[in-house]
């Protein structure tokens, strides 16, 4: 990856034995993250730093203008991917754990009707624009898809490459499998595009943590986020916790402290006591709360973590205090700071943690740190991390029904009848 530089004429690519590798992040399925493209292409310094943090201490040198945020079920910034595939040619290559949605995005950005986008460069007599199909039907789109199926037996192999042959090259191959099963990619699948220009190399899921072995199988399909959440806004008082369908427990450390969570996870969360809340964790309580943890999980639950609410959002949170068109106070004024995190649980979503803290009482919080702490249980103690806060509740929260709530009414019972008794006893 290019280093981060001042020069407006520092390369952005570099040659490693003799060949020219440029690296892209997609993040695939950015739909989940916020229900407008404006509000998602707004995330972008957000996840420019959150990759920042992930990549550690060499995070900070690197350039990463190479960041695409893609939503194959809506289309959102699919072409501008498809075109830079078209003109970079060579190979591509698409990397990435299990269910993220390679095999859709590939379908999505690959170049099809290779031949028709060099006619439409090319030929400049020609009245075709450029990147357009003219002139095929779906007859012909069928045939050269069986065509396509009848030739995939290699006519050669190599001993030597870890790589299959490639496919024969036609207008519209047939594309991987979109499934929401983990290993539809069982190996890499070459389809090359632009007569030799280049090809688009599909290849198998990352493995991922095995949280699903800890779910009942008739559930496993469920820890997938196939569609955005809408989550509930639960309240943690002290003495309480979170249980994310006996999976996952977060309970607070710091006492007096009011935690706020609100689950993008598509499991069921629940708000009990802490007492209970290990009962059930732990499966030594009999409850009635729905749960999809398998029955012997109980003393294998451990604990992942304590994690501090290290993130300031006091600007974000306060409304209208901190606004430029009604208070516009600063921070710095307000007698309280509010600290979020995002807690990660792999593979299926993250919990957004929000608690507000007086001033004067940040120096007697737990550790000295300032920040409240909480501490999350899971199965072995595994799947959990934290990250700096989205905010994703601000982003798709719910909005307020306008005359939701008003002023009662004076009751008009008996008023009309009165109102003829005094013109009665006026009228002479």
């Amino acid at each position: 990856m290019p280093q981060r530089s001042q020069n407006r004429r520092a390369k952005t690519a570099a040659y490693s034995h003799g060949r020219r590798a440029e690296m892209s992040f997609i993040i695939t399925r950015s739909d989940l993250l916020a229900p407008q493209k404006e509000q998602v292409d707004a995330l972008m310094p957000y996840l420019q730093q959150v990759l920042r943090d992930a990549l550690g201490s060499s995070g900070r040198d690197v350039r990463l203008g190479n960041i695409r945020c893609v939503s194959a079920k809506r289309g959102w910034w699919t072409k501008q991917v498809k075109d830079e595939i078209w003109e970079r040619g060579a190979g591509g290559w698409m990397v990435g754990k299990v269910n993220v949605g390679k095999s859709n995005l590939f379908d999505c950005v690959f170049p099809k009707g290779g031949q028709e986008r060099i006619i439409g460069q090319n030929d400049s007599t020609s009245n075709r624009p450029a990147h357009v199909t003219i002139g095929i039907s779906r007859s012909q789109v069928a045939a050269e898809r069986s065509q396509n199926r009848l030739s995939l037996e290699p006519d050669a192999t190599i001993e030597d490459s870890l790589l299959p042959p490639a496919q024969p090259e036609l207008k519209f191959p047939v594309m991987p499998i979109v499934s929401h099963l983990p290993g539809t990619t069982a190996s890499p699948i070459r389809i090359p595009f632009g007569n030799g220009k280049g090809e688009l190399i599909d290849l198998p899921g990352l493995a991922r943590g095995s949280l699903e072995d800890y779910v009942l199988e008739s559930y496993r399909a469920n820890l997938v986020m196939r569609q955005r959440v809408r989550p509930k806004q639960f309240v943690i008082k002290p003495s309480q916790s979170l249980l994310i369908s006996g999976l996952i427990r977060i309970t607070p450390s710091t006492p007096e402290v009011t935690v706020l969570a609100y689950p993008f996870v598509p499991l069921s969360a629940h708000v009990t006591s802490t007492d209970k809340a290990i009962g059930m964790h732990t499966q030594t309580r009999p409850t009635r709360v729905p749960t999809i943890a398998r029955p012997e999980i109980g003393p294998k639950m451990g604990l992942a973590g304590l994690f501090r609410l290290q993130w300031d959002v006091t600007k974000q949170r306060a409304g209208p205090l901190t606004s430029s068109l009604a208070a516009a106070r600063s921070t710095q004024t307000l007698p309280f700071a509010v600290f979020s995190t995002d807690i990660l649980v792999e593979g299926c979503g993250w919990i957004e943690l929000v608690a507000q803290v007086r001033k004067k009482d940040i120096e007697s919080t737990i550790a000295g740190q300032g920040h409240p702490v909480v501490e999350v249980w899971s199965p072995n103690g595994d799947y959990i991390a934290a990250r700096r806060p989205m905010n994703a509740w601000l982003l798709g929260k719910p909005k307020a029904v306008a005359g939701g709530r008003f002023r009662q009414r004076r009751s008009m019972k008996g008023v009309k009848k009165s109102w003829k008794i005094a013109l009665r006893h006026q009228s002479p």
